[in-house]
């Protein structure tokens, strides 16, 4: 049997590639274990040089490792593309995100909004700027910590209203998706794979990384909430 593959992912990752691994260790690929932590942090344990195998980060979280060295030059391979939802309490009223400006009265209204650290919290808080109203809301936005879903601070009631990618909110109790981001608005983010600079058999990870961003794991992709890359 191959030796196993260690790996160091974003939380908006781990049950894709959970999925993925499992489909690959099936075809008698190297078994994959995986750590999945907030991004930032990811990406911080990756530059501090801990021995992984396997990085699977946002695509511009993995250019930044690939400039410092920390990956492998050329072993980037784009897996995912994930898109952004909303999530109210379970039970709570269902606020109208059918356009753009529907969109932008129900943040007005909302007593709270929660957002992730990452791209995508990052793009919605340009949005926000984009429509004039981040110094409107900003005492109402609350970030979740590294690590931890917007979903279950909405669950909890701790936020009204929770942006963050639909894979992340999918499968959380307790909260109601309203649906994805009005198309003009979608924030899509890439989630990429690359070698580390400490991966013990490169070889072996090229052929994980290939296999996941084959046309046989679209499916898989899409019953996890996310679209190929």
């Amino acid at each position: 049997m191959s030796a196993p593959l260690c790996g160091i992912s974003s939380m908006a990752t781990r049950q894709v590639l959970a999925e993925l691994a499992s489909a690959w260790e099936r075809r008698g690929g190297a078994p994959l274990a995986v750590e999945s932590v907030g991004g930032v942090d990811a990406a911080r344990r990756v530059a501090a040089g801990e021995p992984f195998d396997v990085m699977f980060l946002a695509s511009d979280a993995i250019e930044k490792l690939l400039a410092s060295g920390h990956a492998v030059a050329g072993s980037r391979v784009d897996l995912v593309r994930s898109g952004v939802a909303i999530a109210v309490r379970k039970g709570a009223a269902h606020p109208d995100i059918g356009n753009e400006d529907a969109l932008k009265q129900a943040v007005l209204a909302a007593p709270t909004i929660g957002y992730s650290t990452g791209p995508s919290g990052t793009a919605l808080m340009k949005l926000f700027e984009r429509w004039g109203i981040a110094d409107q809301v900003k005492q109402r936005t609350v970030q979740a910590p590294p690590g931890v879903p917007v979903g279950s601070l909405v669950a909890k009631g701790e936020v009204a209203l929770g942006f963050q990618q639909f894979s992340e909110l999918m499968h959380l109790e307790g909260i109601d998706v309203l649906g994805p981001l009005p198309g003009p608005v979608q924030i899509n983010t890439i989630f990429s794979g690359a070698v580390c600079a400490t991966a013990a058999n490169p070889q072996a990870v090229r052929e994980l990384l290939a296999f996941m961003a084959s046309p046989e794991t679209a499916e898989l992709k899409r019953r996890c909430g996310m679209d190929p890359a």
